[in-house]
């Protein structure tokens, strides 16, 4: 599976996870701590649909060579923020690197750079504060971002 198909399976088993999570009553710090665990989820989708994005691009233009040295830069690709994703993108197209600069503004902006930040505050044990509602609310954006990406790198 690759490309567009990986980032819909993806996607689909994240959506599932808040689905359970939307039936989640009772204890708020059980509700917080999941809140978290859906953010650190939410991060890792975002920097792996740029990735299987990208490589269905590659896939599709250019020899396998390419593809294998493509593909081994890619992996290390990290931190996917609004800044990391856009210079990303330029390398590829700086048509693409104008398009994304100019959409990722104001809420899908706060989307990427804020999940990607509590994502990092999880990691290395800072406090956390952030509702199921904030994280619902950044995912809904950051599926809309991806969209925007695919259409962008591998449009149908």
């Amino acid at each position: 599976m690759t490309g567009r198909a990986q980032v819909q399976h993806e996607r689909q088993r994240l959506d599932a996870t808040f689905q359970r999570a939307s039936g989640t009553q009772g204890d708020p710090e059980l509700l917080s701590d999941f809140a978290k665990y859906l953010c650190v989820l939410v991060s890792g989708f975002l920097e792996q649909a740029v990735i299987e994005l990208l490589l269905e691009h590659v896939r599709t233009h250019s020899h396998s060579s390419v593809l294998r040295h493509v593909e081994q830069r890619l992996r290390r690709f990290t931190s996917a923020n609004r800044e990391r994703i856009i210079q990303l993108l330029r390398s590829f197209d700086p048509e693409w690197g104008k398009d994304l600069e100019t959409y990722l503004v104001d809420e899908y902006k706060d989307a990427v750079d804020g999940v990607v930040a509590l994502r990092h505050a999880v990691a290395h044990g800072r406090s956390v504060t952030i509702t199921m509602a904030r994280v619902f609310e950044y995912y809904g954006r950051i599926k809309q971002v991806v969209e925007h990406i695919a259409g962008l790198c591998v449009p149908p």
